[in-house]
Formats: C-alpha cells, sequence, structure tokens
C-alpha cells in the first residue's frame, strides 16, 4: 500500500460518514475475498443458470462495494466501465422474474439458523419506508414513512430481523401495498408493476403473520420470542394469533389500551329482568370496569417498581425501573387471556413511561421483559447498516419483481457482513461486530391510518459493520479482486 493511499484512507472518512476504526493485513483482506467466494457459493442452487450467478456476483461486489451510490448504473460502471450490454444484463437479473427471491429467502434463513441460531432467539417484526418521488413505483401512496417520521410520498415495506446472542440479521420480507392499488382507478398501474393478478389487500400485521406462520411451517429457525411495536402490539387479533403459533411475544402497547386486573365475571346468554332476553354473553355488571395501562402505572405503590439494568451501551448501563402485573387481557368487550402487563419507567423530570403485554407463562423470568424490551435495536440498527452499506433503499426500478429481488440481495449482502465478523472473531479473536444503537430504546408508537394495521448476550460495541471496496472488470467471482486501498479499512505493514 502507498503512502498517499495510507494518508487517504487516514483523513477521508468512508461514504457512510463512519471514520476507519479496523486495521487489517493484507492476508485477512484476502481471507475476506476468499470468503465472499465461498459465501456466494452457499446460494448457488437459487440462481440456475450460469450467467445469473455471475450477475449476482457482480451485484453483490456493487452492494459491498465503497461506492456512494448502490445502483445500477453505478454498479456497472464502476465494475464494468460503461457498457449497454452489462447494464441491460444487470437491469433484466433485478427486474425480470429469471430467479425466485423466495428460494434466496429460504437459503438464507437456512444459514442464518445455521450461524445465529438459538433456543432463545428473538424474531422482531417492523416496518421501513421507502419515500419515493412518483407515483409509479409499486405500492406507493401518501403514507407514514418512520424514515423522514411523517406522511409523505413512500413505499412501505414489513420487515423480520433475527437476534440472538450471536448476533443478529434479516430473514424476511412483505412489501406493503396501499389499500388505494385496489380501487379501481389505480388498477391500470398493476400491470406497468407487475402486480400479482391474485393479489389481495393485506394489512401490515396481516403481512407480518404470514412471515412468522412460513417461519413456524419451515422449522429450520429455533426462535422462542417475538417482538414489535405498538403498531402491531394494538391488534389484539394480531397477538392471538402469534399465540396460536405456539410463541411468547413481549408487545409493546398504547398507554390506553385497557385490561383487568382481575378476571371479571360473564353472565351468558338468557332473559334479563326487563326486556328481551339477551342473545350474547356480557361482563356481569357488577364487575369492576377495566383501566388503562397508564392508569396501572400512576396507581401503582412505589415497591412495585424495582430498577433494571436493559443492557450496556456505548454511552454508558441503560437503568429503567420495572413494574409487573399479571392482568386479563380483552376481547371484544369479555374476558381473554391472562397476560404479564410490564411497566417501563424512566426517571427524570418527566418520567418517560412504555407498556408492554406478553403471553409467556406466569413462570416466565422478569429478567427476560427486561432483556427484551431493550430489543429496538436489532431491527432498528439491521435497516440501518442494511439501507447505509449495502444500499437496501438504493434503487431506482419501479416494478413488483424487483422490489422483492433487491431486498433479498440486500439481505444477502448484509448477512456476508455478519457471516465475516463471525470469521473473524473465531480467527483473530477480535470483536468485528455489529453494534446496537443504543439511543433507541423500546418500541415507539407510530400513528398510522387504520386500515394498515387492523387485521380479520449481545454483540461488542466497538466496531460497526463496514462496506467491502471491490474492483472487478467482469462478473465473475474468480475475478473479484479486493483494491482495498479505500476508505473504509487500514491496512497495517
Amino acid at each position: 500500500m502507498s503512502q498517499s493511499a495510507r494518508q487517504r484512507s487516514i483523513h477521508n472518512p468512508p461514504p457512510s460518514g463512519q471514520p476507519p476504526t479496523l486495521r487489517w493485513a493484507e492476508c485477512e483482506v484476502q481471507a475476506s475475498a476468499d470468503e465472499l467466494i465461498a459465501f456466494h457459493h452457499l446460494f448457488r442452487s437459487v440462481f440456475q443458470r450460469r450467467e445469473q450467478r455471475e450477475w449476482s456476483e457482480l451485484y453483490l461486489a456493487g452492494q459491498l462495494s465503497n461506492l456512494e451510490r448502490k445502483t445500477l448504473e453505478a454498479i456497472v460502471t464502476a465494475f464494468c466501465r460503461p457498457d449497454p450490454n452489462a447494464m441491460r444484463g444487470l437491469q433484466r437479473f433485478i427486474s425480470q422474474e429469471t430467479w425466485p427471491a423466495e428460494a434466496l429467502i429460504r437459503f438464507l434463513q437456512e444459514r442464518v439458523a445455521e450461524w445465529l441460531g438459538d433456543p432463545d432467539g428473538v424474531v422482531i417484526v417492523d416496518g421501513s419506508g421507502f419515500p419515493k418521488q412518483g407515483p409509479h413505483s409499486v405500492g406507493v401512496a401518501r403514507q407514514y414513512c418512520g424514515a423522514v417520521g411523517k406522511v409523505t410520498n413512500c413505499q412501505e415495506g414489513v420487515f423480520a430481523v433475527y437476534e440472538s446472542r450471536h448476533g443478529y440479521a434479516f430473514l424476511d420480507e412483505r412489501l406493503y401495498v396501499h389499500e388505494s392499488w385496489f380501487g379501481d382507478e389505480l388498477r391500470s398501474r398493476w400491470a406497468e408493476c407487475d402486480l400479482p393478478e391474485d393479489l389481495v389487500f393485506h394489512t401490515e400485521p396481516e403481512l407480518a403473520l404470514e412471515m412468522l406462520q412460513a417461519l413456524v411451517t419451515r422449522d429450520q429457525l429455533p426462535f422462542r420470542w417475538v417482538a414489535f411495536d405498538a403498531h402491531f402490539g394494538e391488534v389484539p387479533a394480531f397477538l392471538d394469533a402469534v399465540d396460536a403459533l405456539g410463541k411468547w411475544y413481549l408487545s409493546e402497547v398504547p398507554s390506553d389500551t385497557r385490561v383487568w386486573e382481575r378476571t371479571p365475571t360473564v353472565e351468558p346468554p338468557g332473559r334479563g329482568v326487563l326486556g328481551r332476553p339477551r342473545t350474547k354473553p356480557r361482563v356481569s355488571r357488577s364487575a369492576p370496569r377495566p383501566r388503562e395501562m397508564q392508569e396501572l402505572a400512576a396507581q401503582l405503590p412505589r415497591a412495585a417498581w424495582s430498577r433494571h439494568l436493559i443492557k450496556e451501551g456505548s454511552k454508558g448501563p441503560l437503568m429503567a425501573d420495572f413494574a409487573f402485573l399479571r392482568v386479563t387481557a380483552i376481547r371484544g368487550g369479555l374476558p381473554g387471556p391472562r397476560v404479564w402487563a410490564i411497566f417501563r419507567r424512566h426517571r427524570g423530570r418527566d418520567p418517560e413511561f412504555k407498556f408492554y403485554l406478553s403471553n409467556a407463562p406466569a413462570t416466565c423470568p422478569r429478567s427476560e421483559f427486561i432483556r427484551l424490551s431493550g430489543l429496538r435495536w436489532p431491527v432498528e440498527t439491521a435497516l440501518e447498516e442494511a439501507k447505509g452499506e449495502v444500499g437496501l433503499d438504493q434503487y431506482e426500478t419501479r416494478s413488483w419483481v424487483s422490489w422483492h429481488h433487491q431486498m433479498a440481495h440486500a439481505f444477502m449482502a448484509h448477512l456476508f457482513l455478519v457471516h465475516l465478523c463471525r470469521v473473524f472473531k473465531k480467527k483473530s479473536g477480535a470483536h468485528h461486530c455489529p453494534s446496537p444503537a443504543t439511543h433507541r430504546t423500546g418500541f415507539g408508537r407510530r400513528t398510522r391510518p387504520s386500515s394498515r394495521y387492523s387485521i380479520h448476550h449481545h454483540l461488542s460495541t466497538k466496531t460497526q459493520l463496514r462496506r467491502v471496496p471491490f474492483a472487478s472488470p467482469t462478473p465473475s467471482a474468480k475475478r473479484l479482486i479486493f483494491t482495498w486501498a479505500s476508505t473504509d479499512t487500514e491496512i497495517s505493514e
């Protein structure tokens, strides 16, 4: 490595805006290139033709490169020089149904199970938006977009991320197609965006449930818990569906969620004292009224609260006060399941409260609820890393097929970085691992149109995932060469 290149790597920040923190020897750089080739070989059966495998290798190298933008044109220009044939070939690879994104997702889940699987694993579901300027991208509409924190023109995806004591990685995705697309006025866009003719409207919790049901049916990935924010937790049918899958959930719920402290008496249908006979059961009029979670929290005695460490963060330990109650949930105005109510309070001049419900058994250790209440960071960090490091949101295609191809391939690129961290950690004992976003905790409530969501231990805090700079004149893994005199790492002599 030349002196000038070494100086550039030290003084110029990478395109992600993060300063270089890793110092690798040349042998480690070459080992990383070998790992990439071996990693991609694991997915070879997804791409049945040789040219598909080569386009995938090229696109994966581009997603892991230090390019400022990971668009198709930028990748082709950087790796193949301006070549119209290469541009058309890569566009075909992403935009046409020449390989199944579902198959890539299944193979990816197998790798996650092999490398990160743990019986106490957690599947976290969440939504994420992709702002768009025009009306032509599939599923785009004016809706709440978490990326900008307001209602705007965007696409919305629902994502599943796996977390265990070994790390975290993407599992699956669904594109939320806004309800307006199922009206007659937008039906003409379906053919332009290659939407399946048999597609029906699904809310985000319904899409999340599809992913969870698929994971349980495949039975490849061990997990006990499912965690999600109030956007999903305020839908009782979603909570009951997760329970029916045999999984424990920890769900943040809105502060006005009502519960009974004790299960009330229910009067069966029958003749009343006055008027017509009742055709439905009802809660006894002498039963106490259900109470809101925030009301219960305000009336808890001081002795009910205890301070606990949620996790160690880069800015110090994250502490909060917790209280726990067994309560009865409401289902259709009647008593529902007996569940845990968890109250979390951050002290200060204006204490911040979070409220959770869980179907875990009464014998579940309270330390589990405390741990899971701090597990917002894996899904947020994974989305930030995928958008910032492998170009998850840097696509310019508009069709149904290309969106799913882009998401699945970006998941593969992110998983390679997770895998690379594991490899170097085993070989050197160094902690080249993703770190949690410690400034974000809990599951925040999002206010969105009701049609979207109504429904019929850890890793090192010292480093972050890094982009992998490549240079290759052709889309062949055998000729992928690290140029590693870039901005992401320093190479020692």
